[in-house]
């Protein structure tokens, strides 16, 4: 009898699992969009349906379009830029913008003055010395530093208000971006069935969740798309910010100097040229991000001496790294690139000049205030005979988008149609929206120098519910230089072919 119950037992527990679904498995949701707080942004979920990433997503761009008309300096309606026109009265303001406000004067103690909201002063004495090409009068530098010294308002915590003491113009620009994606995070994490999130603003991301991100950190002497990084690290609820000057800046009289100025001198910073920082909070990350390209790195070291969770990669103007004591608990190794080889060519080949590289610059065409999806973009390059040679870029967020790609698609077969695609971040210098460059070095995709001679770069762009356009431009590698503007369309705004001797060092 007791046999007899043990085995009707044991019926219904394999009849009960049966109808049991097995849990799925999660996959990675990615969308990348254009002109989101003057740059690109790309969201990432992990998550089993989507659904639930869909959600997430319009949940993380309720929250940066919310924050964007609080602490935007660009929009004439924020509330940022009502308070800046409300001269010198007592203002109540918001929790949020109350709390950026709260955080500059914090970061501004901590730097000892590096980070500065008014160092908007100097900046626009720099960008009237750029505009009439001729640098700035000692008078007019000093007069500029000596505004900044003094204090342009007062908080009230108790009220929330504020109180400006005069009209000097102020920018959140520093780290406003940060506080604005960890808010934005948050809310996706916030998502049901959301069980991870990476917010990626310009090259400032918030990873939150259940799962770590590998990140890319440029190499501010090398800074295409598809350039080799300095090196790759993997965290897990973090903040990543990188800032430096090698994409933003003034041209004065023939010379480049940083965009970013050392508000306690008034002088474009140009020793340190790229910082990364690793850290808990986003705010704090962006904050430090900026301050490491002006401080001395004594000062740095004096700063984060007693920070545990804070860690950091310098690179100086002579391209050496400097990185903190705990940097390298979050680094990975990556594989070293192929060496180069002959391949199957004759010894009498010649071969691509390695003195020489090819720069495809495509500017993703805006509209003027509307944030847009990125389209997915294929660049290529193929033989006299048509064959593919390297694949430069293919930028889509599933495979099964790919066939839109139909250029591309014929000529690549099956190739790369992967669902375990590179889905690895970059942390860089913030871009201007839709601007990007990529490099091809003269190899194939096997990692070998082709012949020098001429080849065919192909251009695919197909935008979801857009217009699809290709362009096709052969061009002579022989090494001799030479620059091709390629005609634009609705898709793409510019793009250029330069190739060009490389003149920078590479790490």
């Amino acid at each position: 009898m007791k046999f007899k119950h043990i085995v009707t037992i044991g019926l219904i527990v394999i009849t009960a699992s049966a109808f049991v679904s097995p849990k799925k498995a999660s996959r990675t949701f990615v969308s990348n969009y254009e002109n989101v707080l003057g740059t690109s942004l790309e969201l990432k979920f992990k998550a089993v349906n989507q659904a639930d990433a869909d959600l997430a997503e319009k949940n993380a761009l309720l929250e940066i379009d919310r924050l964007d008309h609080i602490l935007s300096a660009y929009k004439p309606d924020s509330e940022f830029s009502r308070w800046m026109n409300n001269k010198q009265h007592t203002t109540k303001i918001s929790a949020e913008l109350f709390e950026v406000l709260q955080q500059f004067e914090k970061y501004k103690e901590l730097t000892n003055g590096a980070l500065d909201a008014s160092a908007e002063v100097i900046a626009q004495v720099w960008k009237k010395a750029a505009h009439e090409n001729r640098l700035p009068t000692n008078s007019a530098l000093q007069n500029a530093v000596n505004m900044v010294k003094q204090q342009h308002y007062v908080l009230d915590g108790k009220n929330l208000t504020v109180t400006r003491l005069d009209e000097a113009p102020l920018a959140l620009n520093s780290f406003a971006k940060s506080y604005i994606i960890n808010k934005a995070a948050e809310q996706a994490m916030a998502t049901a069935g959301i069980e991870s999130v990476v917010v990626n603003i310009g090259g400032d991301m918030v990873i939150k969740g259940t799962s770590a991100e590998s990140i890319q950190i440029s190499n501010p002497k090398a800074d295409a798309e598809n350039s080799e990084a300095l090196t790759t690290v993997k965290v897990a609820n973090m903040a990543v910010a990188t800032s430096g000057n090698y994409r933003r800046g003034y041209l004065v009289d023939g010379k480049w100097y940083s965009h970013i100025v050392d508000p306690r001198n008034g002088k474009p910073v140009s020793e340190i040229i790229s910082a990364t920082v690793i850290a808990s909070s986003a705010s704090e990350a962006g904050a430090l991000a900026t301050s490491f390209n002006v401080l001395s790195v004594a000062e740095i070291e004096k700063i984060t001496s007693n920070k545990t969770n804070i860690e950091y990669l310098l690179v100086t103007k002579d391209g050496s790294e400097i990185k903190s004591a705990g940097w390298s608990q979050y680094e990975v190794k990556t594989d070293k690139p192929l060496a180069l080889t002959r391949a199957s060519h004759l010894a009498s080949d010649k071969l691509w000049n390695t003195k020489y590289e090819l720069v495809v610059n495509l500017e993703i065409a805006q509209i003027e205030g509307t944030r847009i999806r990125r389209p997915f973009v294929a660049v290529w390059i193929e033989d006299e005979a048509k064959t593919p040679v390297r694949n430069i870029a293919i930028w889509y967020n599933k495979p099964r988008w790919l066939p839109d790609l139909k250029s591309w698609s014929r000529a690549n077969g099956d190739e790369f149609k992967k669902e375990d695609s590179k889905l690895s971040s970059t942390s860089s210098a913030t871009r201007g929206p839709g601007k990007y460059s990529l490099i091809w070095d003269g190899k194939d995709d096997s990692g070998n120098l082709v012949k020098a001679g001429t080849y065919t770069v192909n251009i695919e762009v197909a935008r979801e519910h857009g217009t699809y356009q290709i362009i096709t431009q052969a061009m002579k590698f022989t090494g001799s230089a030479k620059k091709i503007e390629l005609t634009p369309n609705t898709e793409l705004a510019s793009a250029s072919l330069d190739y060009r001797k490389i003149t920078t060092p590479k790490k």
